[in-house]
């Protein structure tokens, strides 16, 4: 299993690792061609890690599997880009994760032929992201030798292009993507109460909780742009933004004993053990 150590990548891989996730952005931001031939119901993650230690502070690999409705299966490769500048090379890495995992098939025994992989950037950094999504670019081959360079595309999904009110999807995966997006933003302290605000209308109130506590310890260590009032007013308002269905007395207790106490001793002096501290105070 790949250790991540960049906060950008653990907190992509925590929202995307939920299934529930995974199928609503699928369904929500490919292309619909690509959709229909999908049997939604049938996607699972796999379990195999194909970042080698050298990309383990750069990638973050998210690898589905997926029925087509005629019966074959597809795989969905997500791989999360996390540096705030473009990555040049990505169709090099791309393919050479697109390699192992069609070699790692065949030891396994599965049929020819190899299964359809569908590479899928997702980024969030600062600079505009220049980068052609045709493999060619990396070559830049004379006409008369496109057909013997590799040929492939992958699918961006660059959270600048889009506004707030048109990321969609289920709860966790729109305030994972709206943080994603927002992470770098010198105003996001402004933006987290309508951000986390979205968590109260959540059902489950275990998945709630649980989320929660990843955002924040995102927060802690993902950026410098928040305070600990910023963030404790948010989650707070939570609870008064009607989110007593996730928020039940324990959490109250939680919040008001663990984590204002985390955020003041932790977050404003950027150490992300206080607001851990904080936490485990609390429960």
């Amino acid at each position: 299993m790949t250790v991540i150590s960049n906060p950008h990548d653990r907190f992509f891989k925590e929202t995307f690792s939920r299934m529930e996730s995974a199928r609503d952005f699928v369904l929500h931001y490919l292309p619909s061609e690509v959709t229909a031939l999908l049997d939604l119901e049938s996607l699972e993650a796999t379990k195999d890690s194909f970042v080698g230690k050298d990309l383990m502070e750069r990638f973050s690999d998210m690898l589905y599997c997926v029925n087509l409705r005629q019966g074959r299966q597809a795989y969905i490769y997500l791989l999360f880009e996390h540096k705030s500048s473009p990555e040049p090379l990505i169709h090099l890495h791309l393919l050479r994760y697109m390699v192992k995992i069609w070699e790692q098939g065949l030891k396994q025994g599965k049929t020819w032929p190899l299964p359809p992989i569908l590479p899928i950037v997702v980024y969030h950094g600062k600079p505009k992201w220049k980068v052609s999504v045709d493999s060619h670019t990396l070559f830049a081959p004379p006409d008369a030798l496109k057909r013997y360079t590799p040929d492939f595309r992958y699918l961006l999904f660059d959270l600048s292009r889009y506004r707030d009110e048109e990321i969609k999807g289920v709860v966790i995966l729109k305030v994972g993507l709206l943080l994603l997006k927002h992470i770098f933003s010198e105003d996001l302290g402004s933006r987290l109460p309508e951000i986390l605000g979205l968590l109260s209308h959540l059902s489950d109130k275990d998945s709630g909780i649980e989320y929660l506590e990843t955002i924040l310890r995102y927060l802690a260590s993902g950026t410098d742009r928040v305070s600990g009032d910023d963030i404790g007013k948010a989650v707070t308002g939570i609870i008064e933004g009607g989110g007593e269905n996730i928020m039940p007395t324990l959490a109250e207790q939680w919040i008001e004993q663990g984590v204002e106490k985390g955020l003041q001793e932790g977050i404003q002096r950027g150490l992300q053990e206080g607001i851990q501290r904080g936490i485990q105070e609390g429960i």
